[in-house]
């Protein structure tokens, strides 16, 4: 499996967490990452800077990267709080000034990962600067990933501006020749469908050869996915894509620690649950047991490898 083609699409923590599990399988991944990041130390170099938010791209060179390395530790490095570079990591300020050294943005991700030596690719979806809004049920508009992931109202779209940005060079070709594409795990709308806003990408993924499977998240999300069930993720990518866009949909059926449950419950978020949809649905017990409600790096990539075995085979 060494030599399988996989292209991770998403961002956020969730994609970081994919990688890292990933990358003992095989050495052929791409991460095809969201650059709609307003928030953070990534909005403030995008407002201040004018470079594309650096913090999701981070995040998964260090998770291809030898984790104990010093390198990676050093890119992961954020400065005290206080001062002019507080909230900034090391990593995103390298990643800009390499921007800015190395002629574009894209040159300066692949720099960085020859830095880090990471064990495959990582690209941004596009190099367009964009910025998320969604729509929703009420009518109401609300603009900025930061933003659309508050909102007390239930999403009915999201879409980017300028709508459909060019891909960056290699993402459509990677997506085309894959042997394997993974959506998530990551915050539905601002992580996943984002992505294939992109001119190109969604057509990509639907006519690739390649076996698509959609990780879930663990719990909903309050303001983007309250009360989302399995199924309303299902419809949620197909209605930013294609009907059937996905072959399979792993989902986690481990429950969540009742120390842990009430402490989301007190966020407005809970378990998703898994009902019945129209694609293969997988389930595992994915559950981290960290402090977080969150997918296990080692769990999640060996129940992958067991599911991509079964779809390739099938």
């Amino acid at each position: 499996m060494d030599n399988l083609k996989i292209a991770a699409i998403g961002g956020g923590s969730g994609l970081s967490t994919l990688l890292r599990g990933l990358k003992k399988y095989s050495g052929n991944i791409t991460a095809i990452v969201n650059v709609a990041d307003d928030g953070g130390s990534s909005g403030k170099l995008r407002d201040e800077l004018g470079v594309l938010p650096p913090g999701d791209i981070r995040n998964c060179l260090v998770a291809l990267s030898e984790e104990e390395s010093l390198m990676s530790r050093l890119f992961q490095y954020r400065f005290p709080s206080k001062g002019s570079l507080s909230g900034h990591s090391f990593g995103n300020l390298f990643l800009t000034a390499m921007s800015a050294i190395s002629g574009s943005f894209d040159n300066a991700i692949a720099n960085s990962g020859e830095v880090l030596a990471i064990r495959g690719k990582v690209l941004p979806v596009t190099l367009s600067s964009v910025v998320m809004e969604a729509l929703l049920v009420s009518g109401k508009k609300v603009f900025g990933e930061s933003n659309i992931g508050k909102v007390k109202d239930k999403i009915k779209k999201v879409a980017v501006n300028p709508a459909l940005p060019p891909a960056a060079p290699q993402v459509l070709e990677t997506l085309k020749n894959s042997d394997v594409i993974i959506l998530g795990p990551g915050s539905l709308y601002t992580s996943i469908v984002v992505n294939l806003l992109v001119d190109g990408v969604a057509d990509a993924v639907k006519s690739s050869k390649a076996y698509k499977i959609y990780v879930c998240n663990i719990m909903t999300q309050p303001g983007e996915t309250k009360d989302y069930k399995l199924s309303d993720h299902v419809r949620a990518i197909e209605e930013h894509s294609y009907q059937g866009i996905i072959d399979c949909v792993l989902a986690n059926n481990g429950g969540v620690p009742d120390k842990l449950a009430k402490r989301y419950r007190k966020y407005g978020a809970k378990q998703v649950e898994i009902d019945k949809t129209d694609v293969k649905t997988v389930k595992s017990k994915l559950f981290s047991n960290a402090l977080y409600a969150r997918h296990d790096s080692d769990k999640l990539a060996e129940i992958l490898i067991n599911i991509i075995k079964d779809g390739i085979n099938d």
